[in-house]
This record gives C-alpha cells, structure tokens and sequence, in this order.
C-alpha cells in the first residue's frame, strides 16, 4: 500500500510540475519514468503476464501517449516492437531493467535504467518470457561478465536490430 501510495504521489507531483511548467522536453521526461511492472500486468506485445516471467523486462512511452507506459515482458518484445520502423520514430523513452543489481530469477523494478545507454549481451543461454532475451546492464564491464559466464555477445542500444533477436 505505502509503495502504490508513494508511486501515485510521485505520478501527480510530476504531472502537477508539468502543467505549471508549460511541457518542454525536461518536464516531459520527469513523468515519463519507469514504473513497477504490477502483478497480473500484461506484456504490450504478446499480452502474457509480464511477472510470470525471469529475466529483464521492458518499458516505454510513445510520442503521442506521453503518459501511458507500455510494459513488455522481456527485452527481446520491447526491442521487436520498437525496431518496427513506425513505432521506433514515435518512441520517446525506453527503461530496462538493470540486471547487474539483481539475480536474473527476480528483476526488481527499483532498477531501470535508460535503454540506449544499456549494454546488451545478445546469445546467452539465459532466457525470459519468449525464450531468448537480451541481458541488460548498465556498465560495461558486468555485460562482459555475464558474457562470459552464460554465454553471447555484448552489445550497445545501436547494434540491437531484428537479426539479434533471431
């Protein structure tokens, strides 16, 4: 309860914030944060259960819905919806979850980061919701671990195209 408390208060400071502010990018992006992925939530694309699931786990905001977050339940369906060229030029905001802060069996949402400055290990034979995923991280060097560990090869947010999600 206090969690949802503190979620809805933090929504409507920033929503509050950017009303008064006018709505440049800055304040924009104030209310685009990720937010937890809620027990019995759906994935965007393929509508499973996204918390049934292990493994990093996606979200982002279009353009035209500036306040509606789209959950995905695994990085590979976040990468397959937004690699369609439609949708990728009405992105605004991508998160996945930092899998350098916890174990692959338990993604906790208090760490998202931002997608395009993740690193990626594509090809391990880790996998989440769809079989294989993408591991992110926020450094480097714990992509070059987990590679080395489970497998694959680390990438950054350019190199991730439909080819490596095959």
């Amino acid at each position: 309860m206090k969690k949802l408390f503190t979620s809805c208060l933090s929504v409507c400071l920033s929503l509050f914030l950017l009303a008064s502010c006018g709505g440049d990018d800055k304040q924009l992006a104030m209310v685009q944060k990720a937010v937890a992925i809620e027990s019995g939530e759906e994935c965007h694309l393929c509508g499973m259960i996204i918390s049934n699931f292990a493994g990093p786990k996606g979200e982002l905001y279009r353009k035209e819905q500036q306040n509606t977050v789209h959950k995905f339940c695994s990085t590979r369906d976040m990468f397959s919806y937004y690699l369609d060229p439609e949708n990728q030029r009405n992105v605004s905001v991508m998160y996945v979850h930092d899998m350098s802060k916890m174990p692959w069996e338990a993604p906790d949402d208090g760490y998202f980061i931002d997608a395009k400055s993740a690193w990626f290990v594509a090809g391990s034979n880790k996998t989440g919701a769809m079989g294989k995923t993408l591991a992110s991280f926020s450094k480097q060097q714990d992509a070059r671990a987990f590679a080395k560990e489970y497998g694959g090869k680390v990438i950054n947010f350019e190199q991730v195209k439909l080819a490596v999600l095959m």
